[in-house]
């Protein structure tokens, strides 16, 4: 009977560490996530444009450069159609990272224009979100 109860408390301790394991990456992935990767060009005034397939609950954003650019602005567009302009006007250098910038509220975004210049002749953009 004895040996019952401690393979029990063992089981359970072990299935206690696994469930621990398998639920950490899902609380690190619901704290911050990619929205999506786009490329800016050297010279243009039209923003690289990052459509999203399923529309994503987020309240806050940011931007990390893959290469040297300017950043101005990312134009956020919402479930509603509805647009927000946030706006960086920086320099970026390689691997750098912006600031979680607020959206105001958790709202659904569906796409998301990056609008800048790339120190060479392209340099890829990845968009964070975070609810």
């Amino acid at each position: 009977m004895a040996l019952h109860f401690l393979e029990g408390f063992f089981l359970s301790k072990y299935a206690f560490t696994l469930a621990a394991l398998l639920a950490a990456p899902q609380a690190l992935a619901g704290d911050q996530f990619t929205l999506g990767r786009t490329l800016l060009l050297g010279i243009g005034d039209s923003g690289a444009t990052i459509p999203l397939l399923v529309c994503r609950p987020t309240k806050y954003v940011k931007v990390k450069a893959e290469r040297g650019l300017t950043l101005e602005r990312l134009v956020v567009t919402y479930g509603d159609d509805r647009t927000r302009t946030v706006r960086f006007d920086r320099e970026m250098d390689k691997d750098q990272e912006t600031q979680w910038q607020s959206l105001g509220t958790r709202r659904c975004v569906k796409k998301i224009q990056v609008y800048g210049n790339a120190e060479g002749s392209k340099a890829g953009v990845k968009v964070f979100g975070r609810r």
